[in-house]
């Protein structure tokens, strides 16, 4: 998403005042707030909600839509039913848990047709990290956070929907390693991670609020939807396939062009074609937003996660380059070897270079490290990193994860989970020793000094 931006205000200090740019990376919009210290700037996420039909918002939307020219090594037309990797299509009924049903549908799209699993959008939307509630929304970074963190998938058997209540305690069917951030209109590449991997969940403006209400941009004869204007995405849907060819003249409005996404939805199979639906190429919104889930594996892949971000990415913080060092300081709860790292990329092309510290006594003990793996991440999301050799823990024993990132055109590189105010989530900074430099030997605490913790997460097996 192309975007403008506000100059910024010089205050007392040195630090920039508060300002709203539109970013590039992955179509999110942050709000740059100021009074931290050494010199560390905070981003705040603001992506809009994805509200319940009706929830119109302003936000004005920047950039060109349009198709994209057809793949050679991609059929123009693909349905994911033909290939025997359907999924039953659910009901949210009357609660704003779209964006919980398009990211489990999604995640459950990428094990078929291998494996068949129904997992519960109940135990996802009454996380009781999330403030929101089941009426009011939520976007796909809580579902990320939500997955992550090994605090889900369930089982839908395990927690059943519409009950308002969640079952505390179970443990993830699956642990999410890998979730990737799609260009945005980047159409081939949406293509090819349906025809790949699994369904892309994705955005759309509609008026639509359930299976029986009727729109302007919807003809329910053709279950074909087209909105041209300027609203922000209100609703949550996952692509499964498209058609280039198909018509233009089966919209009630006619866009530019043929070619259409085939989706489905959480309205139940009362809604469109049991369930499914075309949305066009040329909509204002469908492909600004493509989550895809790239790897998901058995919940005994590790035994141990540290962690400090059951938010997840709330915001971001840097130095004003596109360079940053970040740290967690974990303390081992028995005899484990460390094998592993996750961590976001905040925008593509992203270059990086993970080190551990065996015993850091501090922040400046982050000096004495190793580099145990390196790489780039050509999309923006969430990675998991392999170490080059396994590192054997004492229980009891500190140590350190450090990162060096690069990513190129941003200037505030590190993600963060961060108490933004909006009242989405509930932020602990109290379970984390985190840190930030900019030169990877001055380190400055983030919870003390910045007031977040660092999205930076260890992966250990027990010995």
């Amino acid at each position: 998403m192309a975007g403008r931006s506000r100059k910024r205000r010089k205050k007392k200090g040195g630090l920039a005042g508060a300002f709203i740019v539109a970013a590039a990376a992955a179509g999110i919009t942050m709000l740059l707030t100021n009074g931290n210290p050494e010199n560390a700037f905070v981003e705040v996420n603001e992506r809009p909600l994805i509200m319940e039909p009706g929830e119109e918002n302003s936000l004005e939307l920047y950039g060109e839509a349009g198709a994209e020219e057809g793949s050679t090594d991609l059929p123009s037309a693909y349905d994911y039913r033909e290939a025997g990797r359907s999924v039953p299509v659910k009901d949210q009924g009357a609660l704003g848990t779209c964006w919980a049903f398009a990211s489990l549908t999604a995640l459950e799209t990428s094990l078929t047709p291998g494996e068949t699993l129904d997992f519960s959008e109940d135990h996802m939307s009454l996380n009781e990290n999330f403030l929101l509630g089941q009426e009011n929304g939520g976007e796909y970074t809580m579902s990320m956070a939500y997955l992550l963190s090994w605090q889900g998938p369930v089982l839908e058997s395990q927690d059943p929907y519409g009950d308002k209540e969640t079952v505390k305690g179970l443990k993830a069917a699956k642990h999410v390693q890998e979730i990737q951030i799609l260009p945005e209109r980047d159409f081939q590449a949406i293509k090819r991670a349906v025809y790949e991997n699994g369904g892309v969940q994705s955005s759309l403006y509609t008026s639509l609020k359930d299976a029986k209400s009727r729109s302007q941009y919807y003809n329910e004869a053709n279950s074909a939807y087209y909105y041209s204007g300027n609203a922000d995405p209100n609703h949550d849907a996952v692509i499964v396939g498209w058609d280039d060819n198909y018509p233009k003249e089966n919209f009630n409005e006619q866009p530019q062009g043929d070619g259409a996404f085939l989706c489905v939805n959480s309205w139940g199979e009362e809604f469109g074609q049991k369930g499914y639906f075309y949305v066009s190429y040329y909509d204002s919104n469908i492909g600004r937003s493509n989550i895809s889930y790239t790897k998901v594996e058995e919940n005994n892949n590790y035994q141990n996660i540290y962690q400090t971000d059951l938010c997840g990415w709330v915001g971001q913080m840097g130095y004003g380059e596109e360079n940053a060092w970040f740290s967690n300081i974990y303390e081992a709860r028995g005899k484990e070897v460390l094998s592993a790292a996750g961590f976001y990329a905040i925008g593509k092309d992203t270059a990086w270079e993970v080190y551990v510290a065996e015993q850091p006594e501090d922040g400046n003990g982050l000096k004495n490290k190793k580099k145990v793996a390196e790489g780039r991440f050509q999309n923006p999301g969430f990675y998991t990193v392999s170490f080059n050799e396994e590192i054997p823990l004492e229980q009891g024993q500190r140590y350190g994860i450090i990162v060096n990132i690069h990513s190129p055109g941003l200037v505030h590189p590190v993600a963060i989970e961060y108490d933004s105010g909006d009242g989405k989530c509930r932020i602990d900074l109290s379970d984390g020793e985190g840190y930030i430099s900019q030169d990877g030997f001055k380190w400055s605490r983030a919870e003390e000094k910045q007031g977040c913790n660092i999205c930076l997460k260890a992966y250990t097996k027990n010995r």
